[in-house]
């Protein structure tokens, strides 16, 4: 069965038998979360979600990552996934746009405050919470997400389950326990993206992670086929969901190796939108007086997506083609500033984003674009980008992860030193105490 197959997997998962390359790109997509929580930290929406929560706050014994004050456990895995997630900057595993480590890695680390682990215990359960999250994303794809499920909140909830119930030492019975602890809470929908709810959804998928492992812990028992039974949550919200995704492959094909890290604070699909249109403009600075028109072709994905070109907030702009097309043309640049409220608003923008149209080319992978630009004078230029910045083709060095961790610190916490932290992250699985290392995030 399958559930009982993935719970087993877990449990008997070893780490010498985890790839070298899935334990690099784990520690990359530590590094890349936590710095993205750094930036998300200072956002309206985790500062007002802090202050909610803060009355209802147990022990002050785990970090919030930007922040002075210390919560329980609980609260602190929502509140770090809420931040690690509310910029749209996190990490994307491609062929599910999961973003896998929001879910995962706030859950594990909140716990390791309460709990000690090593560095090494903590990153091979985190390399096992994406490995489930990913692989029910592969089941339920593409479907799941067009009919409107938000796929990281939905599958992050199993992932962040097993990724605790890991280093809980749960027996397989017990951890299939919590894969239906945490079917109970699977939620999250594509109607919330542009809004903080979305990032809610996120943070809750941690905390109800976390919650469904000390569930199962403690004896609450949970469905025999949380997925794949008649009523599970594979046959729910999927469409003939291929339960062979699940379970083929299990310790031999690692989902952590496809994961990619993000250039540019904003939906997967506009990545290679904006390329296009920053090397159009290194090789030509077009006036926007200049410009009739321009067409964005792209994967199917694209416009269903990120056909928005009524955008009047920040967070409605991190999945806008017309408003990543604007500000990367007239900035030369897409960065965290670029989607804000001020730039949303700005005159220039609003004029150049209504000369923008989307449409469907599906020849066009989803890591590609191409960009046709109709001058005043009627001269036509076209752009074209087979794969985008941050894609298996061309993904982000190591040197480029840590320059995006100092900008989003910076942005999020200024004043914060965050070479000790970069340090520690990439050394985590010599760590002796986890704990030690996320301390390091907290500011103020």
């Amino acid at each position: 069965m399958t559930s009982r197959r993935l719970a087993q997997f877990v449990v008997q998962s070893r780490w010498e038998e985890v790839p070298e390359a899935a334990r690099h790109e784990a520690r990359r997509s530590l590094l890349n979360v936590v710095g993205t929580a750094l930036g998300g930290s200072g956002d309206a929406a985790s500062r007002r979600a802090a202050a909610t929560l803060a009355p209802f706050s147990g022990p002050a014994e785990a970090t919030v990552i930007g922040r002075r004050e210390r919560v329980d456990c609980l609260t602190a895995a929502f509140l770090n996934a809420l931040a690690g997630n509310v910029f749209d900057f996190d990490d994307t595993h491609p062929e599910t746009i999961i973003h896998p480590s929001a879910p995962v890695a706030p859950a594990l680390f909140a716990w390791a405050e309460r709990v000690p682990m090593t560095g090494a215990r903590l990153l091979h359960a985190f390399v096992l919470g994406v490995e489930v999250e990913c692989r029910l994303g592969n089941a339920l794809s593409p479907y799941h997400y067009q009919r409107g499920w938000h796929i990281t909140s939905t599958c992050g909830v199993f992932g962040a389950a097993a990724a605790v119930g890991h280093v809980l030492g749960l027996d397989e019975e017990r951890m299939l326990w919590a894969l239906g602890n945490a079917s109970a809470q699977s939620s999250g929908l594509v109607e919330t993206l542009g809004t903080m709810a979305k990032s809610i959804g996120v943070g809750q998928s941690a905390r109800g992670g976390l919650l469904a492992a000390l569930l199962a812990r403690d004896g609450v028992e949970g469905p025999e086929r949380p997925l794949e039974g008649p009523r599970g949550f594979l046959t729910v919200t999927g469409r003939d969901p291929d339960l062979a995704r699940v379970t083929d492959g299990l310790g031999t094909d690692w989902e952590m190796p496809k994961n990619n890290c993000k250039p540019y604070p904003c939906g997967v699909v506009l990545n290679s939108v904006i390329d296009a249109c920053l090397d159009l403009r290194a090789v030509r600075p077009l006036a926007p007086d200049a410009i009739r028109s321009i067409t964005v072709s792209g994967h199917p994905l694209l416009r269903e997506r990120a056909d928005r070109p009524a955008v009047a907030t920040g967070r409605e702009a991190q999945v806008s083609a017309q408003h990543a097309v604007a500000v990367a043309l007239l900035d030369g640049r897409a960065g965290v500033a670029e989607f804000s409220d001020a730039r949303v608003g700005a005159t220039d923008v609003l004029a150049l984003r209504a000369k923008v149209e989307v449409r469907d080319a599906p020849g066009i992978p989803v890591e590609g674009a191409r960009l046709e630009v109709v001058l005043a004078s009627g001269e036509t230029i076209v752009q074209e980008v087979a794969a985008a910045r941050g894609s298996a083709a061309r993904p982000l060095s190591d040197a480029e992860l840590e320059a995006k961790f100092r900008a989003l610190a910076a942005h999020g916490c200024p004043g914060f030193d965050p070479e000790p932290l970069i340090a520690a992250l990439w050394a985590i699985e010599g760590a002796a105490d986890a704990a030690q290392v996320i301390r390091l995030a907290a500011h103020g």
